[in-house]
């Protein structure tokens, strides 16, 4: 081989090298941002977990506390005999 087509191939080796490590700079910025964006979606999904449990628990402390108030609502309807006797009451 002349010095010149050996020149050529380490030209076109040394852009191929170039090339390979600048894709490798681009996909580890691609890994990086997926994994960041991965991690606020993680963050984000807890939190709708977190709401929804709450939500969950509000409700159960609001069917407990109609629940009562029908209690008291019955004892002063037939404290006052308003209660009819149809209802079965």
């Amino acid at each position: 081989m002349t010095d010149q087509n050996e020149n050529l191939v380490l030209h076109h080796l040394r852009e191929l090298r170039s090339e390979v490590q600048s894709i490798r700079h681009e996909f580890h910025d691609f890994r990086t941002e997926v994994r960041d964006e991965f991690g606020r979606a993680n963050l984000r999904l807890y939190a709708i977990e977190e709401n929804t449990a709450q939500l969950a628990a509000l409700g159960a402390s609001d069917r407990h506390e109609i629940d009562r108030l029908k209690a008291r609502v019955s004892r002063i309807e037939r404290r006052l005999e308003l209660v009819d006797d149809d209802d079965g009451n």
